[in-house]
């Protein structure tokens, strides 16, 4: 590898570890020439499936699209960043898995709202509201009614969030 400083033809590697998730090796590399260090990353390049748009254009899986995504819906909303990390990564897996070489765009859509769904519910409203085109509040309403079917016990949980004080103050009102 060449040094990204001198751009000597050769460094050396003085140490290599596993990334927390294990799917990449870190490298700590020299150069012989200028001394400077600097580290790089191995992964494994898994081809991931062509995504097909609507109107049948098709165009290769960018990651950060899937990011962003999962970032806006979850915008100004409680959820830690690592939880973020690994719901992009479940999408992904969930992708090579497949073993397709084409995937439909909707099909990405629906794992996203898997994810999201298990995240936050509101990012999950947020996200479905965009993607499935909601036309009007009772689309909202719909939504909202098969979320709170699905999964059961959700109101106590929202309420439980908020504490004991404003449940109480709930049920005055």
């Amino acid at each position: 590898m060449h040094c990204p400083f001198c751009q000597h033809e050769d460094t050396r590697v003085i140490d290599s570890r596993l990334t927390e998730d294990g799917a990449t090796v870190r490298r700590r590399r020299e150069c012989p020439q200028c001394g400077e260090r600097f580290n790089t990353f191995e992964t494994a390049e898994l081809k991931l499936p062509a995504i097909v748009k609507s109107g049948e254009r098709r165009e290769s899986f960018d990651e950060r699209k899937l990011r962003v995504s999962f970032e806006r819906a979850l915008q100004k909303r409680p959820v830690a960043s690592h939880d973020v990390d690994n719901a992009v990564r479940a999408v992904v897996n969930d992708l090579r898995k497949s073993g397709e070489r084409e995937i439909p765009s909707r099909q990405v859509g629906e794992l996203v709202m898997r994810e999201l769904k298990k995240l936050d519910h509101v990012a999950y409203v947020r996200f479905a509201s965009v993607y499935r085109k909601f036309e009007d509040v009772q689309a909202f309403r719909e939504e909202i009614e098969k979320l709170e079917r699905d999964l059961p016990g959700l109101e106590s949980l929202q309420l439980s969030l908020l504490g004991q004080g404003a449940k109480r103050d709930s049920r005055k009102n």
